[in-house]
């Protein structure tokens, strides 16, 4: 039961007009001053809890209003506090107030400095709620895999059914969620807070938020931390597919390797690619069961190759496969409550508000699957993949489409990736570092983000705390060690911070 329930934590950790950016003109500021008053649950003790209004359509500001959630921790050392840091987890979906209320993602050097302040973007928690049926959204989801047209054809239909019930349950929020108006959150929030210019961390699409706000409100920057890049120039179907999975064909050559060659993983003498061939033929024929005789998929046997993505547990994704070719050990429940499956969140009509990734047809879906299993041949698809299937059909404009970035006039901002980021690629932070010109900290390392409390590279935290507190950016070409091993601590198999998933 340890081991299952530290697999779940890290798979858990591992997982976001048509044309013009809206102008952006000055935010006023809330009549009356934030109220904070203490998050009721007990375990955020000390912890600050508020919302304020912002405009549903900033097109329209004295309109209907929406509520936006915050939560505040106050610096830890009020004589040299400095202001407010915003910060967000990512998803789209995740919680910056969840954040803040039950863990502490920054430095104790940061702490001290500010007032960390978490908020949820509109449509989620305790800001004004994106409300969907959450059985449509796991059918829609479960549509995702494709075999014929007619199961295109279904997708699309659950795909329009799902987002259909959200622009019902939702009064009108479905049409104003895209990042445009995250970012325009921000600004009010700043506002509100009465700071002159904006302090951010953003994690996975949270860089989203921070890239564009750069764009929208260079004016009002003061030092923007973007870590686990979206790039939101990506305009093809191939290339956001490719280069989802190209970090988990690597990963999984490493994990082989390192099998092929030590003698404590249970493949050892095997041929761990050999076997693992075996393993994918059998499952996409029907015929791999687990102990229990139960149907082990292709997409349940994906999930474990999705975890050699985190090196520290090598050893037990090689005892995993050892079983499954073995016939003893795992069952299908156990591979899942491990590794993890895709969950339901509150990010399909938010995604589809920011992406115009266009699968046509059934032929076009089966073409892009094949391009991936003869470039990536051992792994053949990355769970991200999935993401360019959510708006098939929908009904959902996106009014944030894909652009290179275009940001002018901002002081220097930072971006940091981890070479082998599974989920927000290092690839995408390389491009969104070069259109944007921000200082690059890459971690030569594993996992989905680098900065913060816990987390794994003390190189990496100081190029950004003396950012974020004197405002001294990282040196050009600044590139921090990796500190991951392949062997399964405790203490490495924590997850390294609170950043939420790139979620599916």
């Amino acid at each position: 039961m340890r081991r299952r329930s530290l697999l779940t934590l890290l798979a858990g950790t591992l997982v976001a007009t048509g044309t013009a950016l809206m102008p952006g003109t000055a935010v006023a500021e809330p009549a009356a001053a934030i109220n904070w008053q203490p998050c009721p649950e007990p375990e955020a003790a000390g912890v600050d809890c508020a919302t304020i209004e912002v405009p549903l359509d900033y097109s329209k500001p004295r309109g209907e209003k929406v509520q936006i959630g915050l939560a505040r921790r106050p610096a830890t050392d009020p004589s040299k506090r400095i202001g407010s840091i915003l910060v967000d987890p990512g998803g789209p979906g995740g919680s910056g107030v969840s954040m803040i209320k039950f863990s502490e993602p920054f430095t104790d050097e940061v702490n001290a400095r500010f007032d960390r302040i978490g908020f949820d973007p509109r449509g989620i928690n305790t800001s004004s709620q994106l409300r969907c049926d959450v059985d449509l959204l796991g059918s829609a989801l479960d549509a995702r895999h494709p075999t014929s047209q007619a199961d295109f054809d279904e997708l699309a239909r659950r795909n329009r059914a799902l987002h259909d019930n959200c622009r019902e349950n939702s009064s009108g929020l479905a049409n104003h969620v895209d990042n445009l108006h995250t970012v325009r959150d921000m600004d009010a929030i700043r506002a509100a807070l009465g700071e002159r210019k904006l302090t951010f961390l953003g994690y996975s699409y949270g860089s989203l938020m921070g890239q564009q706000y750069a764009e929208v409100f260079p004016h009002r920057v003061r030092a923007l931390v973007m870590d686990g890049n979206m790039n939101h120039s990506i305009d093809s179907v191939w290339e956001f597919m490719r280069t989802e999975t190209a970090p988990i064909e690597q990963a999984f050559v490493e994990f082989a390797n390192w099998c092929d060659t030590t003698e404590t993983c249970d493949l050892y003498g095997l041929d761990t690619k050999a076997v693992y061939a075996d393993l994918k033929a059998r499952a996409k024929a029907g015929t791999l069961v687990d102990l229990d005789g139960e149907p082990v998929s292709f997409y349940d046997l994906s999930n474990i190759s999705f975890a050699t993505s985190t090196p520290q547990v090598w050893s037990l994704v090689g005892e995993y496969l050892r079983q499954l070719r073995d016939g003893a050990g795992a069952t299908s429940t156990d591979i899942r409550a491990a590794f993890g499956e895709l969950v339901n969140s509150p990010y399909p009509v938010i995604w589809c508000s920011d992406w115009r990734l266009q699968v046509r047809s059934y032929a076009e879906y089966a073409g892009l699957r094949a391009r991936l299993a003869q470039r990536f041949p051992n792994v053949e698809y990355s769970r991200y993949v999935d993401h360019a299937l959510t708006c098939v059909g929908s009904g959902t404009k996106t009014t944030n489409p894909q652009r290179p970035l275009d940001i002018d006039d901002a002081p220097p901002l930072v971006m940091i990736g981890n070479i082998h980021d599974p989920a927000t690629v290092y690839e995408w932070t390389l491009a969104a570092a070069r259109q944007s010109g921000a200082r690059l900290v890459t971690y030569e390392g594993w996992g989905h983000t680098a900065y913060g409390n816990g987390g794994p590279s003390e190189c990496v935290n100081a190029a950004v705390d003396a950012y974020l507190i004197n405002l001294k950016p990282p040196r050009r070409g600044l590139s921090c060690p990796s500190t991951d091993t392949p062997a399964l601590t405790t203490a490495k198999a924590q997850t390294p911070h609170p950043a939420g998933p790139y979620q599916h």
